[in-house]
């Protein structure tokens, strides 16, 4: 059928190329091989251009994607080395919030950044709002990978740590996601940096989704002042955190029930001296209650033993009914929730967690474990920290 001439849509895109090559925010259109199934035309919803759509017709042997990015990828050829800038983010980024700071260098003086609810458009705003950051926030930046995403574009991945320092409890924030940085092929230099979090679906600015993720961050939870199990978180989302767990040793004995706390006595009796050489051990939070089958059945309690301390130079337990043990950590899905933990809200949050692991394509192993941080005599219900922990088969950070 002959291609009919439409003003309307010839009009649409030459505004569309206008705003491409003019110096703000654009989208690309990337080109991919065509699939055996017939592809229909598609009307994409193009942010950028302040809420107007544009109706785009496939050709019959391509069809075309959208991609995420502040910077056109099809300019003339250049003879740009982003393996190089691959590389020079990996040393530069650690030193975001550190006293060295970033290289202002590396950056146009009219570079555009964009979060879900901060945006600036030169070095000096982008600078400005780190700064302020490392004020209010003390916040700790962990960079997991650098890729080459497009010939004019690298994507990172990080988690950002931060604890809010004019509250009196310092409620502890944690974002992780991906930064968009786009290339000025001409400079060299980056031009355009988009954050985008794991935690909201609205990343654009200003997105009141990313507001209510700050504030409901800031509520308070009631974390003990002594040594916990190491890990790192790897991604929030808006359901759970995923965490690496490094090994850990534990006093275990057997419990009744998740909720429960048959068996207490006896861990921390080993802990206050009752073992082989009367020796004083001490004392580590959370409380591990750990379910071993699907059915959370079958039950044991756990109290974590300082880090520093090795399995086989620790002294033996007295009573036949508890053990030692040693945790090789791994990956794990968590839940945090506060309040009394009784037997049906503990399992209600399992099967919460559990299915929402299953509908992000995730893996979770049989069982679980629930993380009890305070003493309930001692501590107000709605600060409690609980967790519920699931391991996971496996989990690729992409």
């Amino acid at each position: 059928m002959p291609h009919r001439f439409n003003p309307k849509q010839m009009m649409a895109n030459t505004q569309l190329c206008q705003y491409i090559f003019r110096p703000i925010p654009s989208v690309r259109l990337i080109s991919h091989r065509p699939s055996p199934t017939p592809i229909k035309p598609t009307r994409l919803s193009l942010h950028f251009f302040k809420g107007k759509s544009f109706a785009l017709q496939p050709d019959k042997n391509f069809k075309w994607a959208i991609a995420l990015s502040l910077v056109d990828q099809s300019p003339p050829k250049s003879t740009l080395d982003v393996e190089r800038l691959v590389g020079f983010l990996y040393d530069d980024l650690p030193h975001l919030f550190d006293d060295q700071g970033i290289d202002r260098t590396a950056y146009d003086e009219r570079v555009k950044f964009r979060d879900p609810i901060t945006k600036h458009d030169t070095i000096s705003g982008y600078l400005f709002n780190i700064a302020l950051l490392k004020i209010l926030f003390r916040p700790e930046f962990q960079l997991h990978w650098v890729k080459q995403t497009g010939p004019y574009e690298i994507t990172t991945r990080w988690t950002m740590i931060m604890r809010f320092m004019l509250l009196p409890w310092k409620p502890e924030l944690v974002f992780t996601g991906t930064s968009i940085m786009g290339i000025n092929p001409e400079t060299g230099k980056f031009c355009s940096h988009a954050d985008f979090w794991d935690s909201i679906k609205q990343n654009d600015y200003f997105s009141q989704e990313g507001l209510w993720d700050v504030l409901k961050q800031l509520r308070i939870y009631k974390t003990p002042d002594l040594e916990t199990p190491k890990y790192q978180i790897l991604k929030r989302t808006a359901d759970y955190e995923v965490r690496k767990y490094t090994p850990f040793i534990v006093v275990e004995a057997n419990g009744d029930k998740l909720a429960g706390s048959t068996g207490f006595n006896d861990v921390t009796g080993y802990i206050f001296g009752k073992n082989s050489r009367s020796e004083k051990i001490p004392m580590t939070t959370p409380v591990f209650t750990q379910a071993f089958d699907a059915e959370l059945s079958k039950v044991s309690i756990q109290v974590v033993l300082p880090l520093e301390k090795d399995i086989s130079s620790l002294p033996d337990p007295n009573q036949g009914t508890i053990s030692l043990r040693k945790v090789e950590g791994g990956i794990a899905a968590v839940l945090k929730f506060s309040g009394r933990a009784s037997e049906d809200i503990v399992k209600e949050k399992e099967k919460l967690l559990r299915s929402s692991l299953i509908n992000d394509g995730l893996k979770p192993k049989t069982g679980c474990l629930l993380a009890r941080y305070n003493d309930p005599g001692r501590t107000w219900s709605f600060i409690m920290r609980n967790e519920m922990l699931i391991w996971l088969e496996e989990f690729t950070l992409d």
